[in-house]
């Protein structure tokens, strides 16, 4: 069986190459990519998130995918949904995210996975919505969320379990987007997306 991915018009989301780690790494130490997300990620971080994803996309049929920029071959970053954090209001509910190397923001890239991510989960997955979580203060993250038709969640605003009390990083606020009605129909009547 070959690799999945799938292309977008300037990008292929894909699954995880043993090679990504190096890339993956430098993202995860890179502290305008982490300032909303927390510490440095180490190797040994970066390869347990590595096998989590390919976990996810060997159970579930979908994860964080790497996202590789077309032209180049590049790994800028990754996008996807996986499950949601345990402790949180969306705790085991598809979870939406991305992060993408400093080098390539306002370029619209994260934009460009994150709708094709959505229309190939909408079209091969029967959940009836998406979530995603972020920092209160990160308004690119949450600006992106809104862009591509996400709703804020006032009601499922919460301080994240993970981050211990007094942490700038621990307040979050949650976002959803319900399943269009078309890739509904198309999911219940069995149609091929």
């Amino acid at each position: 069986m070959g690799e999945f991915r799938f292309a977008t018009t300037r990008l292929v989301l894909r699954e995880w190459r043993d090679q990504d780690t190096g890339q993956l790494q430098y993202l995860g130490s890179d502290p305008r990519v982490m300032e909303y997300l927390g510490p440095p990620q180490s190797v040994s971080d970066v390869r347990a998130m590595i096998g989590c994803q390919r976990a996810h996309q060997k159970k579930l049929g979908h994860c964080f995918w790497a996202i590789e920029l077309r032209s180049t071959r590049q790994m800028l970053g990754f996008c996807g949904i996986q499950p949601g954090p345990n402790g949180t209001p969306i705790a085991g509910l598809p979870e939406f995210g991305w992060r993408l190397a400093y080098d390539h923001w306002g370029r619209s890239y994260a934009r460009e996975a994150a709708e094709a991510a959505l229309d190939y989960y909408w079209k091969h997955i029967a959940d009836d919505a998406v979530w995603a979580i972020t920092v209160t203060g990160n308004s690119r993250s949450w600006g992106l969320m809104e862009r591509i038709g996400m709703t804020r969640r006032f009601d499922l605003d919460f301080d994240h379990p993970a981050l211990e009390v007094g942490n700038p990083l621990r307040p979050h606020i949650t976002y959803m987007i319900d399943r269009p009605v078309a890739s509904a129909l198309t999911i219940r009547q069995g149609l091929s997306p």
